[in-house]
């Protein structure tokens, strides 16, 4: 597995660009069941970046519908979801190698085959290797909230983003947010209005239940039991 998630920007004179990153690239320490499933299992689900378009057919060995996940963190939802929904085929990204080697290990025990995983900034990924008009869905987690008010750029939900997300997803496909941080769910909202060829699919205007679809995680199961409350987005592309 080539890790190189941080790659720079440069101008037209060679001089490096400062990018705004809507991460922090924390590698952690890699347990051995994690090393051995990166090891053992990443040649035949790993994806490599690359600057060229993703043929989704030939990576998954056949047409069906393509789920992306951007961040899945340890990967234990983006599992479940995979081997809920054989007919489906999901691609996970992200960028901290334990959790990526956490779900390799997972997919492998449970027999799962219709997934796929990346290592790399997710928003280079749809940049490059994301075709147009490709995907069904698009799942966003639980990103980093980024609290404080002068580390709010950072937030990877800004329209620049949701613009792109939206080229990439088949009319009629979903963005599907969820947040256990308030304020950025309503930062989420703002923006999601703010850009055109959505519609929100909360009857309400703005949040829908969990859906079936997202398994609950251990985390969000403790922060229920804390009573702390859940926000789910869901917006289709409409044009």
């Amino acid at each position: 597995m080539i890790n190189e998630v941080i790659s720079p920007d440069f101008d037209e004179n060679g001089r490096q660009l400062r990018r705004i990153r809507s991460f922090v690239r924390r590698q952690g320490r890699l347990t051995k069941g994690q090393q051995h499933a990166l090891e053992h299992y990443w040649p035949t689900m790993g994806v490599e970046f690359s600057p060229q378009p993703l043929d989704f057919c030939a990576l998954f060995g056949r047409e069906a519908p393509v789920t992306l996940e951007i961040g899945f963190g340890m990967g234990a939802s983006l599992v479940a979801m995979a081997k809920a929904n054989p007919h489906q085929n999901f691609l996970g990204i992200e960028v901290h190698s334990p959790g990526v080697g956490a779900c390799l290990s997972q997919a492998v025990e449970e027999g799962v085959e219709n997934l796929r995983v990346m290592c790399h900034d997710a928003v280079e990924v749809l940049e490059t290797m994301i075709p147009d008009n490709s995907l069904t869905m698009v799942q966003l987690f639980f990103p980093d909230p980024w609290h404080k008010a002068r580390h709010n750029k950072r937030r990877i939900v800004q329209p620049p983003f949701v613009e792109r997300v939206k080229g990439k997803l088949k009319p009629g496909g979903v963005f599907h947010m969820a947040t256990d941080w308030e304020p950025y769910a309503e930062h989420m909202l703002e923006v999601m209005r703010s850009v055109d060829g959505y519609q929100n699919q909360s009857p309400t205007g703005d949040y829908v239940p969990r859906p079936a679809t997202r398994p609950l995680t251990k985390f969000e199961q403790r922060g229920q039991r804390l009573g702390h409350g859940v926000w789910d987005l869901m917006f289709e592309r409409v044009k």
